[in-house]
C-alpha cells in the first residue's frame, strides 16, 4: 500500500503550506514512496480523508498508508524526533 499524504493546494495559511512542504521533502529525501491527494479538487476526497482520519473536522495534511490511518503533522513530526518514521507510516 502506499503512503498517502492528503493535502490541499487552496489555503490562506503560510503554516499549513509549511507543514505540508515539509511532509513532501521529508519522505521524498527518505525515498519513501507516497500519493499526494488534493483535497481541493474533489469533496469526495475531503471526506474520505476526514473518514480516515475519525473526524468530522480534520483538517490537511493527514497521512495514511492505503486505508490505515497514520496521522496528522504534529504526529509526524514526533515520529521524526523520536526517529520511528517507518513506524508511524506502517511500513
Amino acid at each position: 500500500m502506499p503512503v498517502i499524504v492528503y493535502f490541499t493546494s487552496v489555503s490562506g495559511s503560510l503554516e499549513l503550506k509549511k507543514r505540508q512542504e515539509k511532509i513532501f521533502s521529508i519522505l521524498t529525501s527518505k525515498k519513501i514512496p507516497f500519493k499526494a491527494v488534493d483535497i481541493s479538487q474533489d469533496p469526495k476526497d475531503k471526506d474520505l480523508m476526514r473518514g480516515k482520519a475519525g473526524s468530522p473536522t480534520a483538517l490537511p495534511p493527514q497521512i495514511c498508508n492505503g486505508d490505515v490511518y497514520c496521522g496528522d503533522y504534529t504526529q509526524f513530526e514526533n515520529a521524526i524526533e523520536e526517529e520511528q518514521l517507518n513506524k508511524f507510516l506502517k511500513l
